[in-house]
């Protein structure tokens, strides 16, 4: 039965009840309604709606539901009820009979349904924290393992200077320490409780809102009633951190699909995270990472739909907003689901150290050590920057490295250069010179490893 049927002669057709129930997504929400309704009915004491006893029995009974939801929250999908506030209800009277019609008294669908979704992204959000940080860790054990693992890195997919690969897994850790900022600034501004605001311009019992959101576990209580039915800020935040977050986790995925690849070599995927070809047997594929990487479509898909329903709509309560649960469930699933899934690639992930080096000589890498040695030697930096070109020039040509050229090779292009410039080519140096914070140097990385796991508490 319909919460509003009263008003109406004529009974909903099946078809539009099938395009209007929204119980097949928000049953996700009951364990938030029934502590909700929970918190309502003590609200409703301190204004004499229920007796002390009356809500004594409705929190029993409630409770009882709420253990049962928790044992089995399919049985949900068995009903016909039109969302999750309804089935409670219906629940709660076969339980208590007309008792159970008194709980309603003074709220609304329009702040119980915001209630209950800002309950559980309170939730969700330490859920997602608590993958982040297993991905974190999962990030800094393995730069601690392989923090001499000398690679090339890449501007524009070219090789530019070396770097390692721990310092590789470091940047991801600072983007995923961001996603966990994010997280904490969103928690922060949904945290107030929404209840007692009635359908749009407050309840008509003057229950103390500031307690009714202590009872539910929010620092506080929303300001105005307009505003509150129709917020959902706290969607589109979500959204947006799940689809920056998924953006990292899709550059993370690119990075190693090819680093994978069998043109550079330099990892090795598990067979658990791989899967085979069915016509090609020698095939080992990446399909964990294009996953990861493909499915920040749907999140940023997701945000982009919200946002345009979420546009237009004038105050208070409009139907349109019982689209923002799909769009967010399925956003936040999936993020959970990608971080799960690059911490398990993390995890038995073999790192071939000499293909990675052999790289890292490879590109002319050292070319701006050979810049920095003439600025030491008191070349101005553009002058010395056109002289290690040319030199790059001469040395592609005869199919050297740098470091391969004889002095007198070098000193074609520039007199400067003596002896003392070939232990400035190498890679060791080529790390150790980039000692400031934030660099490649044995030493920052290590700072780097140590203040991670201090974070993490490791």
């Amino acid at each position: 039965m319909a919460l509003w049927g009263g008003r109406f002669s004529q009974a909903a057709d099946q078809q539009f009840k099938h395009f209007n129930d929204s119980l097949r997504f928000d049953y996700r929400l009951a364990e938030q309604d029934i502590i909700g309704s929970i918190a309502w009915s003590k609200a409703l004491v301190t204004v004499d709606v229920l007796s002390y006893d009356e809500q004594k029995k409705l929190e029993k009974a409630l409770n009882e539901l709420l253990d049962s939801v928790r044992q089995d929250p399919q049985q949900i999908l068995q009903s016909d009820a039109e969302d999750i506030h309804s089935w409670v209800e219906q629940k709660l009277i076969e339980k208590v009979g007309d008792l159970g019609k008194k709980l309603h008294t003074g709220r609304s669908r329009n702040d119980q349904s915001t209630t209950d979704l800002k309950l559980w992204c309170k939730a969700e959000i330490a859920h997602l924290i608590s993958g982040i940080n297993q991905l974190r860790k999962r990030l800094v054990f393995t730069a601690e393992q392989h923090q001499d693992a000398v690679m090339p890195g890449y501007t524009h997919l070219q090789r530019a200077q070396p770097v390692t690969f721990a310092h590789w897994c470091l940047a991801y850790y600072e983007m995923l320490t961001r996603d966990e900022s994010r997280l904490q600034d969103t928690f922060k501004r949904l945290d107030v409780s929404p209840l007692g605001c009635g359908a749009l311009a407050g309840t008509a019992y003057p229950m103390d809102r500031e307690q009714l959101a202590n009872w539910l576990g929010f620092s506080t209580a929303t300001n105005n009633s307009l505003d509150t039915v129709s917020d959902r800020d706290h969607v589109l935040e979500l959204l947006n951190n799940a689809s920056i977050g998924m953006v990292h986790l899709s550059r993370f995925a690119e990075d190693l699909i090819i680093f994978n690849s069998g043109e550079a070599n330099f990892v090795e995927l598990s067979e658990r995270v791989t899967s085979g070809s069915s016509l090609m047997p020698q095939k080992k594929n990446p399909d964990a990472l294009e996953l990861i990487r493909g499915k920040v479509g749907r999140v940023v898909g997701a945000l982009t739909g919200a946002m345009v329903t979420f546009k237009g709509l004038p105050l208070a309560y409009n139907k349109d907003l019982q689209e923002d649960k799909e769009h967010l469930f399925d956003a936040l699933d999936t993020w959970q689901a990608c971080l799960d899934m690059a911490a398990l690639v993390l995890e038995d992930i073999k790192i071939n150290y000499q293909n990675c080096q052999d790289a890292a000589k490879q590109g002319y890498s050292n070319a701006t050590e050979l810049a920095d040695y003439l600025v030491a030697k008191g070349i101005p930096f553009r002058q010395a920057h056109h002289i290690v070109g040319e030199a790059v020039v001469a040395a592609i040509a005869k199919q050297k490295a740098l470091e391969e050229l004889t002095l007198e090779e070098l000193k074609v292009f520039s007199d400067v250069i003596e002896n003392d410039v070939y232990p400035i080519l190498s890679l060791e140096s080529c790390l150790a010179k980039r000692s400031a914070k934030g660099g490649v140097s044995p030493i920052q990385v290590k700072f780097a490893i140590d203040n991670a796991k201090q974070q993490l508490s490791l």
